[in-house]
């Protein structure tokens, strides 16, 4: 599959119509309607400059607004306007583009709007994109817009807010100019990221001790949040000023969708968004709980299957007879993702670049026995990972296979040449004779303890003493970008279809944000600021093979897998189809009160 951004100029597949229609009708069509949901850890913040972690990407994909989003149904995926009328004209051979904004967009009422109605314009979005320089909140999303802008160095150089930059203009109430120095070819997937989202200066002011913002999200999406408990229960309310929106899909755009697309693009035609009332979002951190409470009718849909649990719902490849019978559907779903374990570069024991690191590094890597993740762990769901690129990115290179598999007998020769000799009882010193441990930090679940027994299996056979250190993920990742994590096995999920999505985890520039290893090498740093420059083609793909072999060379990370969803969803949930790269579909999905769960419930 391939993705393709559309141009300015292209016809939408869902077109989002927007008129005056009366809310009334959308209110009744909606009422005591809920969707009840699960987020699989907990959230961090909902500050879309702050926060990203995935439970709250999915939350502050509901709450803010960017100026562009996906669209529901088409594949490959494509672009429209979201706050923006339409995609936005494009000059300069693609350097600058201008954004005409709707009229008519309201935050939600909030008290630092002192009682007023605060419609959304053009300087709020300059606003909000400055808010990623702000050296204060430390935003991982900064390499999004770093050095793009035009005239971005005096952000960087004296950060103010009302310093202003050519690269990012307010040309009137709703006309946004942004001007880029140089093409990037992936810079429309930025505009419609939560990260980008637009948010008022006034609530980020009224709000300005650290974190609070987070604390008081204050958008212009189709839900607001009404009650929130944190680590534990979410409600989102349908944000009654949300401006009118109505599903219509063209009929041409129509008759080229898959059946099954053709089936929600009919259901969905002519009406206004969102579909529910309520969501009601827990945090299920538990895999066997999770499952338990999809198969009890708690939660409407369950996302991939966890691979301990798969005989639970699968027999032979396919869902339980007893469980088709109550209308329960199975869907295979190939993610944009990639589970990776990253070693810290400045850490004392395994970090740096030395001849004995590299080797210590590799061995590490050479110990992972990716069939057995596979086959006994993941349940055959996944394939294992050659570079950090999934399939069905844009960069992904079906034919390329890693130089480094599974061979502890070659990691035992690596180790013993460079001087970590095992001792009487196996285990391995370091080259000056010390003792050697590593630590991995590992989530407090089942699954979690099970990766720890694979890791141990595997270090302990080439003589590397490990012990695990338990906490949440979200305390891990706030340590990680501290660089006070040494091992840590993770996973990403693509913010947009391209892959420097995931090259850029390994960027010197990104070191405490997104690259927790770490990773700060010249020569990666040189031909990756090229390549991101650069759109799917046969020079960036070049590039692309030196990076997969540096990373493999000098193996700040063990690839692991890119996994396979196995998706789950009640009878009674309508219009719900996994989209690629947008995290949830909430807005489009609704409740057959006829089959099985009754009205409010």
């Amino acid at each position: 599959m391939m993705f393709l951004r559309k141009t300015a100029c292209a016809a939408g597949l869902a077109l989002l119509t927007l008129f005056m229609a009366p809310a009334h009708a959308a209110t009744d069509a909606r009422a005591n309607k809920t969707l009840h949901l699960f987020l699989s850890t907990s959230e961090t913040g909902l500050d879309p400059a702050v926060a990203s972690d995935l439970a709250s990407l999915n939350l502050m994909e509901n709450i803010f607004d960017s100026l562009l989003r996906y669209d529901y149904l088409a594949r490959p995926v494509q672009l429209q306007g979201n706050t923006a009328r339409a995609m936005p004209t494009v000059e300069d051979g693609g350097r600058t583009y201008t954004f005409h904004l709707q009229p008519g967009i309201f935050f939600t009422p909030d008290p630092a709007f002192k009682g007023k109605p605060r419609e959304v314009t053009a300087q709020d979005y300059v606003y909000s994109l400055t808010r990623l320089y702000d050296p204060g909140l430390k935003s991982p999303w900064l390499f999004l817009l770093e050095d793009k802008l035009v005239g971005d160095a005096a952000l960087k150089t004296k950060f103010s807010y009302d310093t202003p930059i050519a690269g990012l203009q307010a040309l009137d109430k709703y006309t946004l100019r942004i001007r880029l120095n140089a093409i990037d070819p992936n810079f429309l997937f930025y505009l419609a990221m939560p990260a980008t989202a637009v948010v008022a200066r006034e609530v980020a002011e009224a709000y300005a001790a650290p974190g609070q913002v987070g604390n008081h999200p204050v958008g212009t999406g189709p839900f607001m949040v009404k009650e929130w408990k944190r680590s534990d229960k979410i409600v989102l309310q349908a944000n009654p000023t949300f401006r009118p929106t109505v599903f219509h899909t063209e009929a041409k755009a129509l008759a080229a969708l898959p059946a099954d697309a053709q089936a929600i693009a009919s259901a969905l035609e002519g009406q206004r968004l969102p579909l529910v009332e309520r969501i009601e979002v827990r945090i299920v951190e538990e895999y066997q709980s999770r499952m338990l409470g999809f198969l009890k009718g708690e939660f409407d849909y369950l996302e991939q299957v966890p691979e301990s649990m798969t005989d639970m719902v699968l027999e032979n490849g396919a869902l339980k007879p007893a469980l088709a019978a109550k209308g329960l559907q199975l869907t295979r779903f190939p993610v944009l993702q990639t589970y990776y374990m990253w070693m810290n570069m400045d850490d004392p024991v395994l970090g740096g670049y030395t001849k004995d690191k590299l080797a210590l590094r590799r061995a590490i890597a050479l110990s992972y026995n990716s069939r057995e993740d596979i086959a006994l762990l993941k349940k055959g769901l996944a394939l294992p990972a050659q570079s950090p690129l999934p399939p069905n990115v844009l960069g992904y290179d079906k034919s390329y296979r890693s130089p480094v598999g599974y061979d502890p007998a070659l990691a035992r020769a690596l180790l013993e040449r460079f001087g970590y000799k095992a001792g009487a009882d196996g285990f391995r010193t370091q080259p000056d004779g010390t003792p050697l441990m590593l630590t991995m930090h590992t989530e407090p679940s089942t699954v979690g303890r099970l990766r720890d027994e694979l890791w141990r299996r595997n270090l302990n056979a080439i003589g590397l003493r490990v012990e695990f250190k338990s906490d949440k993920k979200t305390e891990i990742i706030k340590a990680s970008r501290l660089g006070k994590v040494q091992m840590f096995e993770t996973n990403w999920i693509a913010d947009f279809p391209d892959g420097d999505n995931f090259m850029q985890l390994l960027y010197g520039g990104n070191v405490g944000r997104a690259n927790y290893a770490r990773f700060n090498l010249p020569d990666y740093n040189k031909r990756y600021e090229e390549a991101r420059l650069l759109s799917d083609t046969p020079r960036r793909r070049s590039l692309y093979f030196d990076l997969f072999q540096l990373i493999h060379a000098y193996t700040p990370w063990v690839l692991l897998t890119h996994p396979i969803s196995a998706d789950l969803q009640q009878p009674w949930l309508k219009n719900y189809r996994r989209h690629p790269v947008e995290f949830t579909s909430w807005r489009y999905l609704d409740i057959d009160t006829a089959k099985g769960r009754p009205a409010g419930k």
